[in-house]
């Protein structure tokens, strides 16, 4: 039969209220850290979720669990750093005493990207993937409450995107199909029935070794103060980051159609002519690294050089002085690096008549992977840069904080689960909660 829950969040919290006492006669004993579990979970509404869900259940048979409950015990089980599904349920079923316990893979980024952004582009992809409903909670209970709460901006929004593996197995897990182990053969090469066909083996740079499972490619809003994530996506382990940034974030626009993105944030990987071209299009300022492969000097307006950071060389070999931008002409000026506003031009070769000396206005049109606005030699860029590193401390919490690989599962739909469980936990920590000891204070009048 279809959940039925008609008091909401207040009926979690009269439950709590009422058997609380019953298993902690002396509830003041349990130590801060439960305190701090407590009072996130009591304002954590999460009662949209028997709404979501109702259409997954059939009209017949005994009355189910509610959904609301099995997402909330998740949370916690995740929060308690609990791996395993069957412990937490075996721990669940124990009653409590009240007492304290214990104190990157090669690939042609710039091709990929000409190739297969246009086409990306043109296809728009549906927000059909399995994982949708899933989505659907994360984003109605918690990213929205973040955006409520002013912690994310979807109308004026920074994103950095970065990939992680992220390692489900050591080895792939298949079984035979044939019988031809009973018949002595024991090496034999017919098909395999593989438990998680959508994983496979990539090259982890930072522990330099091989490793089976996903590639996360996840993006940040990385103007917020905690590093709230938006959203992921599980790609094959053997996937580089431009095609995965690729797939994720069309993938993303049709998740989030309301979304403006204002800024893109992601490493020299990205570094593509593509990718700032479709930025250009988009008005979506990019901060992109170059990646030092695809840089070199080349001649600008018959008499210049540009160096590897988009910065103009003059005849004498010296980098030009930045004069400050234009964004509505989308042009950086430069100046002679001999020159100054009292001297004017002092240079022993000067290369143009003027007092001041000689000036280059560098539009992005020329070179818009090179010539960016505001500059890459300013101090503008440099800082909105530094921002990126947000999208790396939000996997490292993931990963190292809550666990993310620890998990013993053998489906991508379980993974997705572990994931936005993990990332609803994060936008829960983000938001601003009474302290422990205002909490108690409540709760003893409630209970009196």
């Amino acid at each position: 039969m279809l959940p039925c829950n008609p008091g909401g969040h207040a009926a979690f919290q009269d439950t709590f209220v009422s058997q609380f006492l019953k298993f902690y006669p002396d509830p003041f004993v349990l130590p801060k850290s439960t305190w701090d579990y407590i009072v996130q979970f009591w304002f954590l509404d999460l009662s949209k979720t028997d709404s979501v869900m109702q259409e997954c259940y059939s009209v017949f048979g005994p009355e189910p669990r509610l959904p609301s409950c099995m997402l909330r015990s998740y949370l916690l089980a995740l929060k308690l750093k609990v791996t395993s599904i069957t412990v937490w349920c075996r721990m669940l079923k124990e009653t409590p005493r009240g007492k304290k316990k214990g104190d990157k893979t090669p690939c042609d980024s710039s091709s990929t990207a000409s190739k297969l952004l246009p086409l990306l582009e043109r296809w728009h992809l549906k927000p059909e993937n399995p994982f949708f409903l899933i989505f659907r909670l994360y984003q109605q209970q918690f990213l929205d409450q973040s955006i409520h709460r002013g912690l994310v901006n979807p109308r004026h929004l920074a994103l950095a995107g970065d990939g992680t593996p992220v390692r489900t197995a050591a080895q792939q897990r298949k079984k035979r199909i044939c019988d031809c182990k009973e018949k002595g053969c024991s090496s034999c090469n017919c098909k395999r029935h593989y438990s998680q066909p959508d994983c496979n083996w990539g090259w982890d740079s930072h522990r330099e070794c091989y490793f089976f499972g996903y590639h996360l490619y996840m993006y940040v809003a990385s103007d917020s103060f905690s590093d709230l994530p938006v959203f992921p996506l599980l790609e094959r382990a053997s996937r580089h980051d431009m095609l995965s940034f690729l797939h994720s974030f069309f993938t993303m626009k049709a998740y989030l159609p309301k979304f403006r993105i204002e800024k893109l944030l992601p490493d020299s990987a990205h570094d593509a002519y593509a990718v700032y071209d479709y930025c250009r299009r988009e008005h979506i300022v990019p901060f992109i690294d170059l990646n030092p492969g695809h840089t070199g000097y080349f001649t600008y307006k018959d008499d210049f050089t540009i160096d590897d950071d988009g910065v103009p060389v003059c005849k004498m070999g010296l980098r030009m002085h930045k004069d400050g931008y234009e964004a509505a002409k989308h042009r950086a000026k430069y100046r002679c690096p001999k020159s100054n506003r009292k001297r004017g031009c002092f240079c022993e070769h000067p290369c143009s008549p003027a007092k001041y000396g000689r000036t280059v206005h560098i539009f992005t049109d020329d070179n818009p992977r090179l010539f960016n606005i505001p500059p890459r030699d300013s101090k503008a860029w440099e800082k909105e840069y530094d921002r990126r590193t947000s999208v790396e401390r939000s996997n490292k919490r993931e990963k190292e904080d809550y666990k993310l690989e620890d998990g013993r599962h053998r489906s991508t739909k379980m993974w997705y689960c572990r994931l936005y469980g993990i990332m609803m936990l994060q936008h829960l920590d983000a938001w601003e909660m009474p302290s422990a000891e205002a909490f108690q204070e409540s709760l003893l009048g409630l209970t009196a």
